[in-house]
């Protein structure tokens, strides 16, 4: 599967009950791109995301991975190469230790054991959590789990990490950490969150989601300098783009 864009066409979802959660979103982000997907509360930057690696399939539209439509056929390789990283890092955390919760991926592909632990020790290397491989996850604090869910999903060595709130819950110290590792990350990164100053640290490009549609797609100056489009969207400028325009 060729993982060279990310391409939503005019996708529509309606959720069981009848509540509209996106109304026709449409966008590409190409390989290698650092996108921020913003917007107030309810706006559907969960649900688009959740979209992106079928946990959820649209009522009408398109998700594409390169080539290819996000299909139930093709679903396994698309989470191959879809890294996910949910907001509650305790929906990705199940297993009795640390060490098995990251390896439980790699153990349904095969590999020998002696590479399953290398991997898993590189990925709890890269996130600061080796020390924490024999632990059970329900024992760690609120950074620690954060750090040994994406060690979980780096593990398999995504081309695409999708990120649903990173930052949130995560002390200054975690937080600067995970500011750290995903801007050594080289692939693709899509981000939806609250934290509009990590916005400006991580990503080059903004899309602006309100009440399902995306309002806006430019640059964080661009993005952040619109005051009208801010209040409609119920948004404020990042404090640190305010400093720094003095």
């Amino acid at each position: 599967m060729s993982h060279h864009l990310v391409e939503a066409r005019d996708v529509v979802f309606a959720y069981p009950d009848g509540q509209a959660a996106l109304n026709g979103v449409s966008f590409t982000v190409h390989h290698g791109e650092s996108v921020a997907i913003v917007g107030g509360n309810g706006a559907g930057k969960s649900t688009l995301l959740q979209h992106l690696n079928g946990v959820l399939t649209p009522t009408r539209g398109q998700i594409r991975i390169g080539d290819f439509p996000i299909t139930h056929e093709n679903l396994a390789e698309v989470r191959h190469t879809v890294g996910m990283i949910f907001q509650e890092a305790d929906d990705q955390l199940f297993m009795p230790t640390v060490f098995d919760d990251v390896a439980f991926g790699l153990s349904h592909q095969g590999l020998a054991v002696t590479d399953i632990e290398t991997r898993v020790m590189q990925a709890l290397e890269t996130v600061g959590a080796a020390h924490l491989r024999d632990r059970p996850p329900y024992r760690l604090s609120g950074g620690e789990k954060r750090a040994v869910a994406i060690a979980g999903v780096l593990v398999m060595q995504p081309s695409i990490l999708v990120m649903d709130e990173p930052s949130s819950g995560l002390d200054p110290a975690a937080r600067r950490r995970l500011i750290k590792l995903l801007a050594g990350f080289d692939h693709t990164k899509i981000i939806a969150t609250h934290d509009l100053d990590l916005v400006l640290e991580l990503c080059s490009r903004v899309l602006v989601m309100h009440r399902g549609v995306i309002e806006a797609d430019g640059s964080p100056n661009d993005i952040f300098g619109n005051m009208k489009l801010l209040e409609r969207c119920q948004l404020e400028p990042p404090p640190r783009y305010l400093s720094l325009r003095g």
